[in-house]
């Protein structure tokens, strides 16, 4: 007699994995595009194929059952594995017809993203990117599947991830101008002291210089609170106010600020980041070099 527990697919154990990583059956039916009564359904048909509940409702939220982390936990590699094998061995590039997901934020948006957009354009003029939002996320959007890749300054730390290095940054002041603060070194004690706007960057993330103040028990005077760079020249444009941002945004800013170095440079790295789901994916691998060789060749270059 065939034991009903060996019907359990990579399928169900999808919608397993989503459930438990977003903690709610309709986002995850949203993420998979089913109804929520299929998610229930599915759910359902694990609970008796695993003899556990897998989730319970407390409040308003889906909390997993210990079996289910451990479930989930080994369920994760078979996934990520079996995606990798299903994908094309080889492809064409220039017939290339398919979306990735790319999790980003401001800087690579202004910096290596338009160098990426345009030599897609050139070699896979088929091929369509959805850009997202990685705030501090990223690790996590590429766990859900959500993008195929992040890049930014967030190496995760834990495993599971892999990593490569586009490029070296670290922090630079700007300012007006015409702000006396521009005709002299900037010391520990005037940065201190100064008006700051400083950038969030819309989330939880804390910029490394920041990180080195808090290390050494100093607080920034801050006027502002911005969540990107975008258009802070106009904002500090006619005031005292100082700004610190990544050098390379600053260099994009051209005569319209003045440039200074910082106290606190805290230097950083742009990564790429996947996971094992599009590791061994010629056409991923192919993706990832082409992002490399852009940075490198439009961006690096001023390391």
């Amino acid at each position: 007699m065939r034991d009903s527990r060996y019907g359990i697919d990579f399928a169900a154990l999808r919608v397993l994995r989503l459930v438990y990583e977003y903690q709610s059956f309709s986002i995850a039916a949203e993420r998979l595009g089913m109804n929520q009564s299929m998610v229930s359904y599915t759910i359902e048909k694990l609970r008796g194929c695993f003899g556990d509940p897998l989730f319970a409702r407390q409040g308003g939220a889906v909390v997993a059952t210990d079996k289910c982390t451990e479930i989930v936990a080994s369920a994760i590699p078979m996934l990520d594995q079996f995606e990798a094998l299903i994908a094309p061995a080889s492809f064409d590039p220039s017939t290339l017809d398919h979306t990735f997901s790319i999790a980003c934020n401001y800087y690579e948006r202004q910096l290596i993203i338009p160098h990426v957009v345009r030599a897609l354009e050139r070699t896979a003029p088929a091929a369509r990117v959805n850009f997202i939002n990685s705030t501090a996320q990223g690790d996590q959007q590429l766990k859900r599947s959500e993008a195929d890749l992040l890049i930014g300054p967030l190496r995760p730390e834990t495993a599971g991830f892999y990593c490569r290095n586009l490029l070296q940054e670290h922090y630079v002041c700007i300012m007006d101008p015409a702000n006396p603060m521009a005709n002299d070194i900037i010391t520990l004690e005037s940065y201190v002291a100064c008006k700051h706007a400083v950038v969030t960057y819309g989330g939880t993330w804390k910029s490394g210089f920041l990180v080195q103040l808090e290390a050494q028990g100093l607080e920034l005077n801050q006027a502002l609170s911005v969540p990107s760079p975008a258009g802070l020249p106009d904002m500090l444009a006619g005031t005292q106010i100082v700004a610190t941002v990544p050098r390379r945004i600053a260099m994009l800013f051209g005569p319209a600020v003045h440039v200074s170095q910082c106290p606190f440079p805290a230097p950083f790295g742009i990564d790429l980041v996947w996971t094992q789901r599009t590791h061994q994916s010629p056409m991923h691998i192919w993706l990832r070099n082409l992002i490399a060789e852009e940075a490198r060749r439009n961006v690096g270059a001023a390391d």
